[in-house]
């Protein structure tokens, strides 16, 4: 230990000495056998300081504190005083049990192999100039990295310059947690063979891939993505350079996305001026919520392609296209839209340069659902059959995406009502809050992105910095009416906003447990905080980000209850549970899911909802 870091340590022990004196002895207070200086200790004497009341210290919230040493805690806060955690980036990660990426060792199998090979259960590897200059085989991956809580390959220059090679990814990073796929300069310059995605990132959460350079220059190589990201929850797919330059490469989306929510995908530079492409997307980003999709300069400058698109976006919820200079300048290009955009509720659909200067070629939309914005768009070869603008539905089949359960009405929480409960297990990495000396030192803001990403030892354009980045613009983006919010990375500072809102005399209440998630319930005895009346509450849910993060927010006009959750089979007790009821929902969006399960609009009805795993909720002691 240095002579700054001694000092710090000195520093410390004195002001927590002071804040022991006075601790009270309570359930979750210190034991004899703890170190009164590490960061859980400290936190229950800032609880016993800040809160009012007698009631024991939660044993869940503490459970969250720092489980650094106080002599690590000492050590990293001083590095983090002096901007200098980016030193010690694995060593703090790994003491402080945080997400970061883990580094990727090189696979042990030699780069230029003779023989077929067949992964099988296999995760966690970088597979550089693997399959280079092949001549045939097949190499196949069968659940690759499934089930793995953080999935994270790198897929460079594979197959590149190889003849006739194969390559199947069979059930590749399904289950996951949080997937980090790379693709780069996959299958550069190869001539024939075959790459087939099948249930790729099936119900992942979280999954990111990234293609880039993708099969660039190849020739008559095949590529297959069937079942792709199929259920999966939120994150992003990007296709930069896939098949440019390309000669004769057919390329097949096949239940791309389907049944996902919120997922985005970006196709910038696909297939540009490449010659004889042959793409066909089918029930292509079918049954999902808000689908996000975005081509750019797909297609230009192309020769003799054809793309279809086949049942796009079919019985989504709402969704957003925008296909900029799609086809642009190119030659005999037919690109036909069938049973395009019929989403439930109104999409947004942009096309901009779309087809513009497209020569001897055609494109045509039939049955295309939505009322799309089209800007500098090709008048010459442009076929409209059956177009649609009443793709909108008050209908209960846009419901299948909303998990039943997830909402409900307050008259529900009434003793002996059976119901579904949802799947309320934490699908979050585990993670602990950091010490507030440290994360009072840690950058946090958008433009200071680049300093954390030099922390966390996250690239500029892997998916821990797009983590990173929608982490931060959820918390700087503007409260909405009547909110009061603060993102939170410290069990000290979630305290400081709970009591700021609330007052002193606050309790910290969650679900006991996950006990009949995703099953049917039996509602036992019901307690309304308040007396059943309308409380302040300040809830808190948690953000993926490399420490633990809460997003923490006063919910005005709602009503709180702790219930008994039992097994509909015996009526025994199984769980005791915490629902919150949002009584003035005139300020949400129309699009919202609780009211396309519910079937309602935004003001009509109160909504409730459990908390879920490790979330939770701030109320006045009762």
């Amino acid at each position: 230990m240095n002579i700054i870091e001694a000092a710090f340590f000195l520093c410390f022990l004195t002001s927590s000495h002071v804040y022991f004196a006075g601790a009270k002895q309570t359930a979750g207070n210190i034991t004899a056998s703890e170190n009164p200086f590490t960061p859980k200790a400290s936190l229950i004497r800032y609880w016993n300081k800040r809160i009012n009341g007698d009631l024991p210290n939660p044993s869940f919230f503490l459970s969250k504190a720092s489980p650094l040493t106080a002599v690590e805690s000492t050590r990293f806060a001083s590095l983090a005083s002096r901007h200098a955690l980016h030193t010690r980036p694995s060593e703090f990660c790994s003491a402080a049990k945080l997400f970061c990426f883990p580094e990727l060792a090189a696979h042990s199998i030699a780069d230029k192999h003779g023989d077929d090979v067949s992964f099988v259960v296999y995760s966690r590897k970088n597979f550089t100039n693997y399959g280079s200059d092949r001549l045939s085989g097949v190499d196949s991956f069968k659940n690759y990295s499934g089930g793995d809580n953080i999935a994270v390959d790198s897929f460079r220059r594979y197959s590149r310059d190889s003849a006739g090679h194969g390559d199947g990814f069979s059930n590749y990073a399904g289950d996951v947690n949080v997937a980090d796929q790379s693709f780069t300069t996959y299958a550069t310059e190869s001539t024939g063979g075959s790459g087939d995605f099948t249930s790729y990132h099936t119900n992942a959460n979280q999954p990111n891939g990234r293609f880039t350079s993708y099969s660039d220059k190849a020739n008559g190589r095949s590529q297959s993505f069937t079942a792709y990201s199929e259920n999966a929850n939120t994150g992003a797919q990007s296709f930069t350079s896939y098949s440019k330059n390309g000669n004769g490469a057919p390329n097949g989306f096949s239940g791309y996305g389907s049944g996902s929510n919120v997922l985005k995908s970006g196709f910038t530079g696909y297939g540009e001026t490449e010659n004889g492409a042959n793409d066909t997307f089918t029930s292509y980003g079918g049954n999902g919520n808000l689908p996000v999709n975005d081509f750019k300069k797909y297609g230009e400058e192309g020769n003799g392609a054809v793309y279809g698109f086949k049942n796009y976006r079919d019985q989504s919820n709402i969704g957003v296209d925008s296909f900029s200079s799609y086809a642009k300048d190119s030659n005999n290009e037919k690109v036909n839209f069938v049973n395009y955009g019929k989403s439930f509720n109104l999409g947004s659909d942009n096309f901009t340069g779309y087809g513009q200067g497209n020569t001897g070629g055609n494109v045509s939309f039939k049955t295309y659902g939505q009322g799309p914005s089209f800007k500098a768009y090709t008048k010459d070869g442009v076929v409209f059959a059956r177009y649609s603008n009443n793709a909108t539905s008050s209908g209960k089949t846009v419901n299948k995406w909303v998990e039943t359960g997830k909402f409900f009405r307050e008259s529900m929480l009434k003793e002996g009502t059976s119901m579904q409960m949802p799947d309320i297990k934490d699908k979050m990495p585990k993670r602990t809050f950091l010490p507030r000396a440290i994360v009072s030192n840690l950058p946090f803001s958008s433009p200071e992105t680049g300093k954390i990403r030099r922390i966390f030892g996250a690239g500029e354009n892997s998916s821990m910095a797009e983590i990173i980045s929608s982490a931060i613009s959820e918390c700087e983006r503007l409260p909405s009416h009547g909110e009061t919010k603060r993102c939170v990375g410290s069990a000290e500072d979630m305290i400081d906003f709970a009591t700021s809102v609330l007052g002193r005399g606050v309790v910290v209440r969650t679900t006991e447990n996950v006990v009949g998630s995703k099953k049917k319930i039996v509602i036992g005895k019901v307690k309304g905080i308040n007396g059943g009346n309308l409380t302040r509450a300040v809830s808190c849910h948690q953000s993926l980000y490399p420490y633990l993060l809460y997003y923490c927010h006063s919910v005005p006009r709602v009503r709180v209850y702790e219930t008994d959750i039992l097994d509909p089979e015996n009526l025994e007790k199984i769980n005791h549970g915490v629902a919150i009821c949002h009584i003035d929902t005139s300020a949400w969006s129309p699009s919202h899911g609780a009211f396309l399960a519910l079937g309602s609009s935004p003001g009509r009805i109160e909504v409730c909802h459990w908390i879920f795993e490790n979330d939770m909720t701030w109320t006045i002691v009762d």
